[in-house]
């Protein structure tokens, strides 16, 4: 149903400070200033720039590369409720990218980081929620935080927060989701359209996105449309 997104070691962080001269800096490639200033405010407790001084510290920008250090201010960052740094290393403690894994401190951090709004948060946490991974199997917890992300434009969630709302037998959500889906050209959409709308008993629209997932080559679709007899309607 889902896919784990696993995300490369802080490529999401936030690289925002307190100060917009670190920010300039750092678009402009100067490192070195950008190190010196968001590293001033790491020091002044600013969790933004701890996330930042953390990416720096972990590629080598505007310092000598240091993983050890880029761990100790993610940390920190994080600590410092810095909702992306949250993410990361929830999912570094998921994966066991450069940690001991631990499902338990995941669940935690992604928690924190989801109740701040971080789709990406939601997703991964929906995910651990479905499978029932560290806490009890909840779809309905699952479907909430997968429409939060999609609502925010989290494409994985979009194309799967439909097919959970047939699962839970909202049909009227999952259409809503699946027709977005279809519009977006996912033509595996076709037949689930088809078939929600064969429950809410709008055949019409049932055969026409039935009509879509046979000429796509779906079987199942060609089996529905004959079940439900759509050639009258």
């Amino acid at each position: 149903m889902f896919k784990l997104i696993i995300v490369g070691f802080l490529m999401l962080l936030n690289l925002e400070a307190s100060t917009d001269e670190a920010l300039k800096a750092f678009k402009n490639k100067d490192y070195a200033t950008a190190f010196r200033l968001y590293e001033k405010s790491a020091i002044e407790g600013d969790a933004k720039a701890q996330s930042a001084l953390s990416y720096l510290f972990s590629n080598g920008l505007g310092t000598k590369q240091d993983s050890t250090k880029a761990m100790f201010w993610l940390e920190k960052a994080a600590k410092g409720a810095n909702s992306t740094a949250q993410y990361d290393l929830g999912m570094m403690y998921l994966s066991g990218y450069k940690v001991e894994k631990d499902s338990k401190k995941a669940f935690e951090l992604l928690s924190k980081s989801a109740e701040q709004n971080n789709p990406n948060a939601q997703y991964n946490l929906s995910l651990m929620y479905y499978n029932g991974d560290t806490v009890d199997l909840n779809v309905t917890k699952a479907a909430q935080l997968l429409e939060s992300a999609a609502n925010q434009g989290h494409k994985v969630a979009e194309q799967n927060i439909g097919r959970v709302y047939m699962q839970l037998l909202k049909f009227e959500e999952a259409s809503k989701w699946l027709e977005k889906n279809a519009a977006n050209g996912d033509d595996s959409a076709y037949y689930f359209l088809a078939e929600v709308y064969c429950q809410l008993e709008e055949f019409k629209k049932a055969k026409e996105w039935a009509q879509k997932a046979i000429d796509t080559g779906n079987k199942e679709a060609k089996l529905l449309y004959e079940k439900h007899e759509l050639q009258k309607y």
